[in-house]
């Protein structure tokens, strides 16, 4: 039995066949296509934002009233918390000794940000800090300067923006000492923050940050008063004693009694990472899911074009098992056939997977990670699907009589 032969004969019937051939390997292709397409870009993702996360520094926690990834499970407790104002972190700042320190940020979005004659599209992200600000957004300012103390003290109404509102409202223009609007209210620019580009099709550039104090004053509804905190501890190694403190100044501040659960949580960036990654690997499984579906769908088709090249094939395997072509020759033969068919539309599959992935990374502005685990799953699950489905054929072609075989019109 010749490997090579079994391999051009698979060939040869994806050229007689060519319209049922074409679906069933279409098929496979979209199974492998769903495996791929949804691996390589949950990886991706993940990559993507774990640098993110690592690059804030392993010592770094967050104290929020809501999980940052909550879906929904318990929305209504969440909900009844009280929120973390700015008197609470002025309160924990006052109480903490071990942090290297601590810091509270506001968000607010959909905001539009005017110049003159200039004005941004209603999407600019409004963020309000204190002098620490920057070790939270992981970046630096590329002009100017960024808040100092004083700043947030005497509540200066200056303002640090993004490379995208320099570009749509200082056109040619250097943007330090400048007034900006928003809301009504003026800012003077005096710090422009690194572009850092998109990530998730989100820009990090398209934002404004403002001293906390003045964030509070002139933007803050009532939950928009409730502030994430964040607390680096000097090193990794005393993380867990600095938590361990935080979490006893909160349930002061926030007057719980000792039998009552925190009414805030506790995240760091490796929980983070562990709760996003459950996430993603459960949109993982589902696109293996759906391709394996697709994959034993296709199957079948695999199925049908073996039975129908066993039966054309009849006076061949007759003459071939007249000069002394075993049993287990022809077998072999014909499941190697079908392997060969469901790896040429894997190939197909896993091509398309990772060419749409990039494509749909580069939107996101996300680098593509190729997952080699689920590439050699892909090739894997084919090579049973060939097995699988083409054994049954094989195992007929096999039993032919070579008398009835040769008699075969």
């Amino acid at each position: 039995m010749n490997i090579g032969e079994s391999i051009i004969q698979a060939f040869d019937s994806v050229r007689t066949n060519k319209l049922r051939t074409f679906l069933t390997l279409l098929s496979i292709s979209i199974g492998v296509f769903a495996i791929i397409g949804a691996g390589s870009l949950v990886d991706s993702i993940n990559k993507t934002l774990f640098s993110e996360l690592e690059s804030l520094g392993r010592n770094s926690f967050f104290i929020r009233r809501i999980p940052a990834l909550e879906f929904g499970h318990d929305w209504r407790k969440y909900m009844k918390r009280k929120p973390i104002n700015y008197s609470v972190v002025k309160e924990l700042k006052r109480q903490l000794v071990s942090p290297e320190f601590v810091t509270a940020y506001g968000f607010s979005s959909a905001h539009t940000v005017k110049a003159g004659e200039y004005e941004t599209d209603p999407d600019v992200q409004l963020f309000g800090g204190d002098e620490y600000f920057l070790n939270v957004m992981n970046t630096n300012i590329s002009k100017g300067r960024f808040f100092s103390r004083e700043d947030i003290d005497l509540n200066k109404d200056f303002a640090i923006i993004g490379n995208d509102i320099v570009v749509k409202v200082f056109p040619n223009i250097n943007p330090i000492g400048k007034k900006i609007k928003i809301k009504n209210h003026n800012f003077t620019v005096i710090g422009v923050l690194q572009p850092k580009g998109a990530i998730l099709g989100q820009s990090q550039d398209n934002r404004v940050i403002v001293p906390i104090s003045q964030f509070l004053r002139y933007f803050a509804s009532f939950w928009e008063q409730d502030l994430t905190v964040a607390v680096k501890s000097p090193d990794y190694e005393s993380l867990n004693d600095v938590i361990d403190e935080t979490v006893s100044v909160m349930r002061s501040i926030r007057n719980l009694k000792p039998w009552q659960e925190n009414d805030f949580e506790i995240e760091t960036n490796e929980s983070l990472s562990e709760q996003f990654a459950s996430f993603t690997d459960f949109l993982s499984y589902f696109g293996a899911f759906s391709g394996i579906i697709a994959l034993i769908a296709a199957g079948v088709g695999i199925m049908n074009i073996m039975l129908v090249s066993v039966k054309e094939r009849t006076r061949e395997i007759g003459i071939r098992k007249a000069v002394g072509a075993k049993r287990r020759w022809i077998l072999t033969q014909f499941i190697i056939e079908a392997i060969t068919l469901c790896q040429v539309g894997g190939l197909i599959g896993i091509a398309l997977g990772i060419v749409a992935s990039a494509f749909l990374g580069s939107m996101l502005g996300i680098r593509l990670v190729l997952p080699i685990e689920w590439v050699i799953f892909s090739i894997a699950i084919c090579t049973l699907l060939g097995l699988i489905f083409g054994a049954y054929p094989a195992w007929k072609a096999a039993r032919l009589d070579p008398i009835d075989a040769l008699r075969y019109e």
